[in-house]
């Protein structure tokens, strides 16, 4: 069976097969309408069955930089002095209200369009919103990460925590009732660790936290999203990109149409016409979207650390400076490789770590298992069918969390947050 056929093939095993203590959503019941999970991640959920949210006009919202790493000034190359300072997105409201913090998925920016969404989610339910970038970003690793090489949760977690104590010290005069927190993808696993980090350091005390679609084993999820740029493409030959096939695919969409419309409800109609992506496209767009990620990060810590893996240590990088052939062979380098060649030998050198299993532990929500059990005021929120999820990664949440864990049959990796059955379901939870 193909690699990526068996992603809804085990979903469906574990949803039947586990016990029934956290609250599973019966398909029957749930409405959400694409089964496909590459169809889901990749189109989301048709425009009318999204909620109604605030327009951009009608939110009070401006971007921010605060300096958290000066130093950086003096050792990245010219081409990054514009991210020298790390920039978020703060959305407030008129009066005293409680705050909440998004932090986004794998290499996204604060002004992600998952980030964007939940920011008009929770600002019209009256919340003052601050979006963060993820860890794993090349803006982020550039003016807030002390060591550059994401990876290692606790310390992308304390990056992100402090990132947030300079947040909430540029704005004083805000008026915040309490503090929420939340991340979708890797940032739900960022906010675990965040929510543990502050049981100690009394910042913020968070009265609510929710995590969407968090990997459960890190190491599964970047494998499995790895092995979808593997998959094999009927079509695609020595003469035929991948990147062209799909672009002809949508040229005769939009011929068809008669007019170019792109919006976030682009593929999801898409996906509804005659020239729809199969379940092998899908795979391998959703892939290379993270190769992408990958190579990012891949290049961003090398490139800070002065390592030499991608760029030469010595080599002068200025403004002119062509950075094409450093990204085309970072490229080469998926998320294992990444691990493998920067990741796993730092935190060996910084914190005297043996082997990949034991990293693993460490960086995965089993390094928080006892805190997620005994804390109530963390949820999750799930799909059975999601693409990051390997075996008994579902097991582990519902031991850990019981009835704090809801299950959604459908919706891949977080295509139905904007489906307003889960943006009612997650307003319901900050309000207790």
């Amino acid at each position: 069976m193909p690699y990526f056929m068996r992603f809804a093939a085990l979903a469906g095993t574990l949803l039947w097969a586990l016990p029934s203590s956290a609250a599973d959503i019966a398909e029957k019941d749930y409405g959400y309408p694409l089964s496909n999970p590459f169809e889901a991640t990749i189109a989301t959920t048709p425009p009318e069955l999204r909620p109604q949210l605030p327009d951009d006009s009608d939110i009070r919202q401006d971007d921010h930089k605060v300096k958290l790493r000066p130093e950086r000034e003096f050792v990245l190359p010219e081409n990054f002095w514009p991210v020298t300072k790390m920039g978020y997105r703060l959305a407030s409201q008129k009066g005293k209200a409680p705050l909440i913090f998004i932090i986004a998925g794998t290499g996204a920016h604060y002004s992600s369009s998952h980030s964007e969404y939940l920011k008009k989610l929770f600002y019209g339910a009256g919340y003052h919103v601050v979006q963060m970038s993820s860890p794993s970003s090349y803006d982020f690793m550039a003016a807030a990460s002390r060591f550059a090489t994401p990876g290692f949760t606790s310390d992308d977690a304390d990056d992100l925590y402090r990132a947030m104590q300079a947040v909430r010290a540029q704005h004083p005069h805000l008026e915040i009732s309490d503090y929420h927190l939340t991340g979708y993808s890797l940032g739900a696993l960022h906010a675990g660790f965040i929510s543990q980090l502050d049981e100690t350091r009394r910042s913020f005390n968070f009265k609510r936290v929710l995590l969407l679609n968090p990997p459960v084993n890190l190491y599964t999820s970047i494998s499995n999203l790895d092995r979808l740029v593997q998959t094999q493409v009927e079509g695609i030959d020595s003469s035929t990109t991948f990147y062209e096939s799909v672009l002809a695919k949508l040229t005769n969409y939009f011929v068809e149409k008669g007019y170019i419309d792109i919006n976030d409800a682009l593929l999801y109609d898409f996906q509804q016409s005659r020239e729809q992506l199969s379940d092998e496209q899908m795979a391998m767009l959703i892939g290379t979207s993270f190769r992408f990620s990958a190579a990012d990060i891949a290049f961003t810590s090398d490139l800070i650390n002065r390592r030499g893996l991608i760029t030469p240590i010595d080599y002068p990088i200025d403004e002119s400076t062509s950075l094409t052939p450093f990204f085309k062979r970072a490229l080469q380098c998926d998320f294992e490789c990444y691990v493998n060649e920067q990741l796993l030998p730092m935190w060996r050198a910084r914190y005297g770590g043996t082997d990949l299993n034991q990293l693993i532990r460490q960086v995965s929500l089993f390094a928080i298992e006892d805190y997620l059990k005994n804390t109530d005021k963390i949820a999750v929120m799930h799909n059975a069918d999601d693409l990051i999820l390997g075996p008994g990664d579902l097991g582990f949440l519902r031991r850990t969390l019981g009835d704090r864990l809801t299950l959604y049959p459908l919706g891949g990796h977080c295509g139905n947050l904007n489906y307003r059955v889960n943006s009612d379901a997650m307003l319901e939870f900050f309000r207790g």
